[in-house]
């Protein structure tokens, strides 16, 4: 078989590339390490942001102490352990350090200040002939948190490898009966005023008298470590669960607070111009929760507004206000006819969008965040005006209502008061005479007869079957006489007769009459 050999330069390039690829690989990781990151903080600095830390949380903590703890070093892993466990505790939280075998003895009551004086407090060794009375141990740790300056929130924590087997004379002879009803009634009367829990860790495999902590306390973790080289991370455990239900008491009283939007200053917003700004105010009504609302959009009821502007995601503080600049487009819609008005409309706000916080992810499913998804809606409604209709309209209608009128007028004129032509000629019925005349000029014409009276001629236009033709009425009053004058219809050249006259009438001029018989007045129409 022929070996294949590398130059030295090209074993450079391929180390040069695989230092090129590492580097790319890192930049790569630790781009994504922000994207992870970024979702949102993290448990301990929830934590420290609650101040969980100053909130003071009572331990109880039961230590086997009886002859089988000498067996694989695990009273020696205990202690070691405590000891670190003890380290993440602060000097607010109080720590009751109780051994047990035969009986249970407290070691240690006090602030959690001082991990290595707490564990110095231990024996050096387990007692060789010692038994396991694990209901002693947790009268002792009952009488412990009945105390009247207990914290509320406290936590039991027991760590055995044995089960219950108490000396001769025992209270808990067995891990049944009335005396354990009676731990459980003391232990439910703690756990109505505190936040009480119990974390049981056995030390041994098989059946162990940790899992007797959960007879008496209800909310009680049995974990079970894999050896007793696990017992570290499993009171790490133990206690960042503590800590997780300090944080969820405190966080109790945000429950069911969430998001309130409402308009800011309602007064009228003026749209005559198309669209005009106003502000939206969120609050949230949470004291210790930040609250986010995302894929937010506005719209109103009772108007046709359009809303933008708003921010897609917007992240409040607890307690925080927070205004948004908005415009609105639209207005208020005219009804009716189209004259020029100014319309008032209320515009009541609502709200699309779901309430989340950013310590959601982190704190479940321990701590369970109960934030309303919807946002509520407070305030008043918001004013809008806008100007409607046509300037022109008014006047539109009343220079059409004038041209009407003033149509309607003239086609009157043109058949009740058409203009007059040609003459009449006037002779007495009984009496002879010269005939007199009466030129027809105008729309009216007044007269006085020779023979005394007076009356008038005026027009009627009339359709015939051989053409539009013009009437003349006459009305005439002798001397003397009194009422109404009497009235009679002239056709076009025909002849008619009232009060004791008869009257011809000339479409054309005809001869003239003879002097002073008849006085015509042309008169405008009445």
């Amino acid at each position: 078989m022929k070996r294949t050999t590398r130059s030295p330069r090209a074993t450079t390039t391929l180390r040069r590339a695989a230092a090129v690829g590492a580097v790319l690989l890192a930049a790569l990781a630790a781009a994504t390490v922000p994207a992870a990151t970024a979702e949102g903080p993290s448990r301990e600095e929830i934590y420290r942001e609650l101040g969980v830390a100053g909130q003071p949380v009572d331990y109880v903590i039961l230590v086997d102490t009886s002859g089988s703890m000498k067996a694989k070093g695990r009273y020696g892993t205990v202690r070691s352990t405590l000891r670190t466990f003890l380290g993440g505790l602060t000097r607010t939280d109080h720590v009751a350090l109780i051994t047990f075998d035969d009986r249970p003895e407290a070691r240690y009551i006090g602030s959690a200040g001082d991990p290595a004086r707490i564990v110095a407090r231990l024996p050096r060794a387990p007692d060789p002939d010692g038994g396991t009375d694990i209901g002693a141990a947790l009268d002792q740790a009952l009488r412990e948190l009945e105390r009247t300056d207990a914290a509320s929130v406290a936590s039991v924590v027991m760590l055995t490898d044995g089960r219950h087997q108490p000396p001769r004379g025992s209270r808990h002879p067995t891990f049944s009966g009335a005396p354990w009803t009676a731990l459980r009634k003391r232990a439910e009367a703690i756990g109505a005023r505190t936040e009480l829990a119990g974390y049981a860790l056995p030390l041994a495999s098989g059946a162990s008298g940790a899992e007797r902590l959960g007879d008496v306390v209800h909310n009680t973790l049995v974990l079970r470590p894999g050896s007793i080289q696990d017992l570290g991370s499993y009171l790490q455990r133990a206690g960042d669960s503590t800590r997780a239900r300090s944080a969820a008491r405190l966080l109790a009283e945000d429950r069911g607070k969430g998001v309130t939007a409402s308009w800011e200053r309602t007064g009228p917003r003026d749209l005559t111009a198309g669209s005009v700004t106003a502000s939206v105010t969120f609050r949230s009504a949470a004291r210790h929760v930040p609250l986010t609302v995302g894929d937010a959009r506005l719209s109103a009821a009772g108007v046709p507004l359009r809303i933008s502007g708003l921010p897609e995601r917007l992240t409040l503080g607890p307690g925080e206000s927070r205004t948004c600049t908005v415009r609105l487009a639209g207005g208020p819609a005219g009804s009716g006819l189209p004259y020029r008005r100014t319309e008032d409309a209320s515009a009541a706000l609502r709200v699309s969008g779901q309430v989340s916080s950013p310590w959601q992810r982190a704190l479940a499913p321990d701590v369970g965040l109960k934030v309303p998804e919807a946002v509520a809606v407070g305030g008043g409604p918001l004013t809008v005006r806008a100007d409607t209709g046509s300037v022109l309209f008014l006047p539109g209608i009343l220079l059409g209502l004038v041209a009407v009128l003033t149509l309607g007028w003239l086609r009157w004129r043109s058949v009740n008061r058409p203009v007059l032509s040609g003459a009449l000629i006037v002779v007495p019925v009984f009496e002879g005479g010269v005939p007199g005349r009466i030129a027809l000029a105008g729309r009216r014409v007044a007269f006085q007869p020779r023979e005394g009276g007076r009356g008038t001629v005026r027009g009627r236009r009339r359709r015939t079957a051989d053409g539009p033709g013009t009437d003349l009425v006459i009305r005439y009053v002798p001397d003397g006489a009194s009422g109404r004058p009497d009235r009679v219809i002239c056709a076009p050249g025909a002849q008619a007769v009232v009060g004791g006259l008869s009257f011809s009438h000339r479409p054309d001029s005809g001869p003239a009459s003879a002097p002073g018989t008849a006085r015509p007045r042309t008169e405008g129409p009445r």
